[in-house]
């Protein structure tokens, strides 16, 4: 029986691997998947980091090993390319000692787990109870949850009249149904809990080298699905050009590489509401979910780049880019992990909250800082009637949020189960956190920092043989603090 077994090799995951295991445990870390990394190695480079100040532990160890891997001062390169971040986690544990079994759910006998996977798998099949999506603003007393209000402005949302239905009076692909009232009018309800997920993507990883890996049409390509997207690009004729849709910068990373993310109102978020299968489904449902998603992709950038109807600009402008060459060698250039923003989030002993955030507060069991805006990405596509129109429909995209908030401690009570479910999980990554604040802490570096503590977490209670609820916080957090990790809310 090992003292420690981590599920998940994502960021998280491998920092409370290697924590565990620099403590003398025995440690194992299972990964579903074929790589190390998660997010961190799968297409998400350009890291959102908040304030840097707050990265200290395995987090600050593998950012300064990205800059002596570019050999450039710490925050030069807001993150490295996929393939230099799974060398760099797989080195780490590596040096850790952590023994690691990739492509198996099978997990090993154990002291205590860690749950650091995007799923909350483990914790699901050891019962320990969660929620998913948005909860209403009453359940927390927050102001930001729940469903959000019709045309919030932004470069997300669209600045045109977009109609959403065929000509047959369906609506068009990629615009989800709305729950209609008597009148046959989408009901609107803001702040009513819905279960709505952030939408999922794929973080393409692209080049302009001349070794990119060129567009090819996918299978069973059908460009009347983005006839949505055709109408945005004639309302707006030449006001926009591909960066406006998919955040195209030259060199964003070393080597001339691109992150790719979303920007505009058609991007590659897929906001049908297709993830919502996602969260509790079976592996089937799971793939057809990431299939569907990559399809999506795969369309999107043919449509742009070869179809008569979008402009020239454009066009050329999707053209000059590409697939790398040297990165996801084993997917022909694609990402091997889909960007599940968020999926089960426990119900712990502490569920950290909005005014948790907002107001900076301290916590006296903390075991890291988040300090990224509470970040919500569009929940989904829909249509609503316009009020100075005459039954005139129009697209819109609904439950982007953005809202500013100080450093802020996070609690050890937010990583444990409650007792009488489990006493021997942590759960760094679906921690017990509202939506709204669960989209603070939802950056990999966060992670990171919570993956850190859950992996010293679990190492200590494993030894001394106690529930992880009775784990020795002094002990924990100076552990923590020789390691560099800020546990104080900081000021400016």
């Amino acid at each position: 029986m090992s003292d420690v077994v981590v599920y998940g090799a994502t960021g998280a995951g491998v920092a409370a691997a290697a924590a565990a295991a620099e403590t003398g445990a025995s440690t194992v870390l299972v990964e579903p998947g074929a790589h190390v990394g998660g997010m961190v190695s799968g297409g998400l480079s350009w890291t959102d980091v908040g304030d840097p100040r707050v990265l200290g532990g395995f987090a600050g160890r593998f950012y300064q090993a990205v800059a002596e891997h570019y050999r450039v001062p710490l925050w030069v390169v807001k993150g490295p390319e996929p393939h230099v971040a799974e060398q760099l986690l797989t080195r780490m544990l590596e040096r850790a000692g952590v023994e690691v079994r990739l492509q198996t759910t099978a997990v090993p006998e154990a002291a205590v787990y860690v749950d650091a996977s995007y799923e909350g798998d483990l914790m699901a099949g050891l019962g320990v109870a969660y929620a998913v999506g948005r909860e209403s603003r009453e359940l927390y007393g927050e102001t930001w949850a729940g469903r959000q209000p019709a045309w919030r402005p932004g470069k997300h949302n669209f600045d045109v009249i977009v109609p959403p239905f065929a000509e047959d009076g369906s609506l068009l692909p990629f615009v989800r149904e709305p729950e209609l009232d008597e009148r046959g009018w989408p009901r609107e309800r803001p702040g009513e809990g819905d279960g709505g997920l952030q939408a999922y993507a794929f973080r393409l990883c692209l080049t302009q080298a001349d070794d990119r890996l060129p567009w090819t049409e996918p299978e069973g390509y059908d460009a009347a699905e983005l006839e949505l997207l055709r109408r945005y690009l004639a309302a707006v004729g030449d006001r926009i050009g591909a960066g406006d849709l998919l955040g195209l910068v030259p060199g964003l990373l070393p080597n001339g590489k691109c992150d790719v993310n979303s920007i505009g109102p058609f991007s590659l978020n897929l906001l049908d509401g297709s993830n919502r299968e996602y969260p509790d489904g079976d592996a089937a449902a799971r793939a057809r979910v990431r299939a569907r998603h990559l399809r999506y992709t795969q369309s999107l950038l043919w449509f742009l780049a070869t179809d008569e109807d979008v402009p020239p600009g454009i066009r050329a402008e999707i053209r000059s880019w590409g697939r790398c060459a040297d990165e996801f060698a084993d997917t022909d250039g694609w990402p091997h992990q889909l960007y599940v923003r968020e999926s089960r989030r426990m119900l712990g002993d502490y569920v950290l909250r909005e005014a948790d955030l907002l107001e900076g507060r301290e916590q006296p069991d903390a075991v890291g800082l988040g300090s990224y805006n509470i970040d919500v990405r569009e929940i989904e596509r829909t249509w609503r009637y316009l009020p100075e129109y005459v039954r005139t429909a129009a697209a819109f995209n609904e439950g982007y949020l953005s809202v500013a908030v100080p450093t802020y401690a996070i609690p050890y009570r937010s990583l444990v189960p409650r007792r009488e479910e489990c006493t021997n999980l942590l759960v760094p990554v679906c921690l017990s956190a509202s939506h709204v604040a669960f989209a603070s802490v939802r950056m990999e570096p966060t992670f990171m920092l919570l993956g850190h503590a859950a992996g010293l977490a679990a190492a200590q209670c494993g030894r001394r043989g106690v529930a992880v609820q009775d784990a020795d916080l002094g002990e924990l957090q100076a552990a923590l603090r020789a390691a560099g990790q800020v546990l104080s809310p900081l000021g400016g």
